[in-house]
């Protein structure tokens, strides 16, 4: 990606983030596992460290919703950035379709690092870690 620039980087990083979560929420597995480099992490305190591709297919394999659900992903701010990594910090909010409609399960805080892929000229996760700031009942 020769005269890169960060409007470049932060729509890539946008369309990584999207594709994860359309992939999560539908239950598209191998979509998920897709988004992230070979040797990707992803991280939460309280669910545990998952790294490379088949740790994070055998977990997000026994996430799959079972019923309607939306992880929105707001607030997103690149932090860093070259033309081959960045760093960004979004807010999500997770939202679970219930017998009484949509409601607020809980909320959060991605912190990602990712690189850009030259092959599939698309930006992955390397590392993606999840934070729970606020959780209802």
């Amino acid at each position: 990606m020769s005269d890169t620039t960060y409007a470049d980087v932060v729509a890539g990083v946008r369309a990584a983030m999207a594709a994860y979560t359309h992939a999560l929420d539908d239950g598209r597995t191998d979509d998920v596992v897709a988004t992230f480099c070979a040797d990707g992490t992803f991280e939460s305190p309280g669910l545990g460290t998952f790294e490379g591709h088949d740790a994070l297919r055998a977990w997000f394999g026994s996430v799959e919703p079972r019923q309607p659900q939306r992880h929105v992903v707001v607030n997103t701010h690149v932090d860093t950035w070259t033309a081959q990594e960045a760093t960004a910090t979004s807010d999500l909010i997770f939202l679970l379709m219930g017998d009484k409609g949509w409601s607020v399960l809980l909320v959060g805080r991605y912190r990602d690092q990712l690189h850009y892929d030259e092959d599939s000229g698309a930006w992955r996760f390397h590392r993606r870690t999840a934070e729970f700031v606020t959780e209802t009942t």
